[in-house]
C-alpha cells in the first residue's frame, strides 16, 4: 500500500498498521534529504499550508514550518494570539478567511480537544493535528516510534514506559496507541493524581514506583509536568515531584539494565530529567528533534499526494 486510508491526520486512533509503516518508510527517504547538502526536494511545489497555532508552540511549528519549506510548498503562519481572534472571532471564520486565500492544507494546534475533526467537517482542506488540548499530538508519537525504530530496528515485543503527567498529556495517548499498534508493550508511571482513573482499559500497565517501572521498562519516556492545563495542583509540590518521579544520573546508573532516554520537550531540566541524563549517551533526545523534521515531510508528502491523486 503507497498511501495512507485516511486524508486527514487527526490522530494515530484513525491510523492503522501500514499507514505507519508507509509514514515511517516515507519518513526514512526523507531523513537521507536532510543528510544532503541542499535539503530541498519539489514534492509540494503548489500547494499553500496554513500554520494555525492557537495555543504557544516553538519547537513543533518551527519543525513543521522546516518540514513546509524543504518540500518547496508555500508556508502562511497566523498566529491567534495577534490575530482576531483575540476579538472574538471564531474558529470557523478564522479558517474561512484563510482559505478564501486558497489554502491546501491546514496545520493546527488548539487548546480544545476536537477541533481539528470539527474543521475537517466544514472546510475542503487537508487538516494535520499539530494537538488538539490533551487529547492527541500525533506527529509527536510518530516521531517517538521512528526514533525508537531507527535505534532499535523494531519497537514490537519492547517495553516503553511514559512517565510523568499522563492526565493532561496529549503525547501520552497518541504514544499509547502507535506503539500498541506496532506490538510493544507500554506502561504509565507517575503521581496516582495525574494517571486518568480508566487509563487501563487502554490495555496499557499502571505504576506508580518510578525505580520499578524504570526496572521494567526498554525505554522511558519522560513527560514534563503540564502546569498550563492544570486548574489545582495534582502534588504538594515541585520538590515532592522530582524526588520521586524526577529521573537523576544517579537513579539511571543503578538499573538493572541499560534503558533508552526520551523526552517530547521541552524539557524542564531538573524537574522530570536532570541535564546529565537529557545529554547521555542513553538519552535519544536530540535524534527525536532532527526526526520531527522527517517524520512531518512524510505526513505532509503523504496527505499532498492523495490530494494531487
Amino acid at each position: 500500500m503507497d498511501t495512507l486510508s485516511v486524508d486527514h491526520l487527526l490522530g494515530i486512533k484513525y491510523l492503522n498498521r501500514e499507514d505507519l509503516e508507509l509514514i515511517f518508510k516515507t519518513a526514512a527517504t526523507f531523513t537521507e534529504v536532510l543528510s544532503r547538502p541542499i535539503k530541498k526536494v519539489p514534492s509540494l511545489n503548489g500547494i499553500t499550508v496554513a500554520n494555525l497555532f492557537f495555543e504557544n508552540s516553538t519547537r513543533t511549528r518551527t519543525s513543521f514550518e522546516l518540514a513546509e519549506k524543504r518540500l518547496s510548498a508555500d508556508v502562511v503562519n497566523f498566529s491567534a494570539g495577534v490575530s482576531s481572534v483575540s476579538k472574538g472571532e471564531t474558529l470557523i471564520d478564522t479558517v474561512q478567511n484563510i482559505l478564501a486565500m486558497k489554502v491546501d492544507m491546514v496545520v493546527m494546534r488548539h487548546p480544545n480537544p476536537g477541533a481539528g475533526i470539527f474543521l475537517s467537517k466544514n472546510v475542503p482542506a487537508q487538516i494535520v493535528n499539530a494537538g488538539d488540548g490533551a487529547h492527541e499530538h500525533p506527529t509527536q508519537a510518530l516521531l517517538d516510534s521512528y526514533s525508537l525504530r531507527r535505534h532499535w530496528g523494531s519497537v514490537e515485543g519492547k517495553k516503553i514506559v511514559i512517565v510523568g503527567d499522563i492526565t493532561h498529556s496529549r503525547v501520552a495517548i497518541s504514544n499509547i496507541y502507535a506503539l500498541q499498534m506496532q506490538g510493544a508493550e507500554v506502561m504509565v508511571c507517575g503521581p496516582a493524581t495525574l494517571i486518568p482513573k480508566h487509563i487501563g482499559a487502554l490495555g496499557v500497565k499502571v505504576e506508580t514506583d518510578l525505580r520499578k517501572a524504570l526496572n521494567w521498562c526498554d525505554a522511558a519516556n519522560m513527560l514534563r509536568v503540564q502546569h498550563e492545563r492544570q486548574d489545582i495542583s495534582y502534588f504538594p509540590s515541585k520538590q515532592e515531584y522530582v524526588k520521586l518521579y524526577g529521573l537523576d544520573k544517579t537513579l539511571l546508573d543503578s538499573l538493572d539494565k541499560k534503558i533508552t532516554i526520551l523526552h517530547p520537550g521541552p524539557i524542564n531540566r531538573g524537574v522530570e530529567i536532570t541535564s546529565e541524563v537529557a545529554d547521555c549517551d542513553q538519552s535519544i533526545i536530540l535524534e527525536q528533534v532532527e526526526n520531527g523534521v522527517a517524520i512531518r515531510m512524510a505526513v505532509l508528502y503523504l496527505l499532498a499526494s492523495k490530494r494531487m491523486n
